[in-house]
């Protein structure tokens, strides 16, 4: 039985030239861009061209983009060096109630040293009120971090209408584009971000590398200390191989990305019509149309999101819900709780499909008619 990937949201596979561009880097530029020996010139070299060119892709400069471990350490320098940078002129922060962790842990954690945090509630498609963020920024707001695509439902928010409210103002505004990046083009000058971040493993590049940019300009007090790497923004040599992974693959991403959103509209709209063609019960969580082209979440009134993400594993289907399963339990997705209320049962009957690279029409096609089979047998 060959095994159909739905779940690229989670992580994608390397795209086949990334793993070639990085065992060759590997192999024949693997001294320490520090160094200022030929081999350290060279590895130099291939960073400063993956930053040059990242930065392009973006409306950026290249001294404007720090490279990370990945999405999470990009929004923890972002938020965590903002704050402390800003702490003298305020302590207050915007967010939403429907981030990453990587943001809402982060929030929860600054709460404890002293600063108050406002989560936005959102709608029933996942999207915050404009009005909303102007009534709770205030003279002492020091930084919004409002992500730009939901992981797990795929809702976008008004990004750059955010961008215009704060001009004039102090607050240093900052997006999680992990899951944008690749798919949507971003000019971080037309959405007016002061801080962005970005993950490799999204988009068909390596895990372990990342990158924030951090508008020039833009006070960061550091986390990591040692080196002067990054501008003495980020101690600890580069990982230069996972900068030139990371760097393929956005150019990939970029050369594709007009084709393969058209692609992943299809994609979403064959399942769709699949699932009403088989005749079961179901409904899109979020917007089908203000969303990321890649991610549909879709709600099967009457099941089991446990039993659903098994009988799917066995049937050859990988995706995921918006729960995390721990010690076999599994705690509500606070994306769909957010959007529907606590005592929904939408977060307990949800799955999350994502599409992307090696994904078929035809594969589509018979997921979607699998999925039909086993939601009808477990709803018998």
């Amino acid at each position: 039985m060959s095994r159909i990937y739905l779940d690229h949201a989670a992580t994608s596979p390397m795209h086949p030239e990334v793993i070639h561009t990085m065992t060759s880097f590997m192999a024949e530029a693997f001294g320490n861009p520090s160094s200022i020996h030929a081999h350290g010139r060279e590895s130099r070299r291939l960073l400063d061209l993956a930053r040059d060119e990242i930065a392009s892709l973006i409306g950026a400069q290249a001294g404007e983009i720090i490279f990370t471990s990945g999405g999470t350490e990009a929004d923890n320098m972002a938020i965590l060096g903002a704050a402390y940078a800003m702490r003298e002129k305020g302590n207050h922060i915007i967010t939403t109630s429907i981030e990453h962790h990587a943001v809402l842990h982060t929030c929860r954690f600054l709460e404890k040293e002293g600063f108050r945090v406002t989560y936005l509630p959102v709608d029933r498609n996942g999207v915050i009120s404009l009005e909303d963020f102007k009534n709770e920024l205030s003279p002492d707001t020091i930084l919004a971090t409002i992500m730009y695509g939901n992981n797990e439902v795929g809702s976008l928010q008004p990004i750059s209408e955010i961008g215009a409210v704060l001009e004039g103002h102090q607050a240093v505004f900052h997006t999680d584009a992990v899951q944008a990046f690749g798919v949507l083009k971003l000019d971080v000058k037309e959405l007016k971000t002061d801080l962005l971040s970005v993950s490799g493993h999204k988009l068909n590049g390596p895990k372990g590398i990342g990158f924030l940019y951090a508008k020039s300009g833009i006070t960061l007090k550091p986390r990591v200390f040692g080196g002067e790497q990054e501008l003495k923004r980020r101690a600890g040599t580069e990982n230069a191989a996972g900068a030139a992974g990371l760097h393929k693959a956005a150019l990939l991403a970029e050369e594709t990305r007009e084709k393969k959103v058209s692609e992943y509209k299809e994609m979403k709209s064959e399942m769709i019509e699949a699932f009403n063609a088989a005749g079961i019960a179901y409904d899109i969580n979020g917007s089908f149309e203000n969303s990321l082209p890649h991610v549909l979440n879709v709600y099967f009134p009457g099941t089991n999101v446990e039993s659903l993400l098994v009988n799917l594993d066995i049937a050859g289907i990988s995706a995921s819900s918006g729960s995390a399963c721990t010690a076999g339990s599994i705690d509500p997705s606070h994306v769909l709780t957010a959007m529907f209320g606590k005592d929904s049962d939408r977060p307990a009957s949800s799955i999350r499909f994502s599409f992307g690279l090696g994904n078929t029409a035809d594969q589509v096609s018979e997921a979607a008619a699998k999925i039909a089979a086993i939601v009808k047998r477990l709803t018998a």
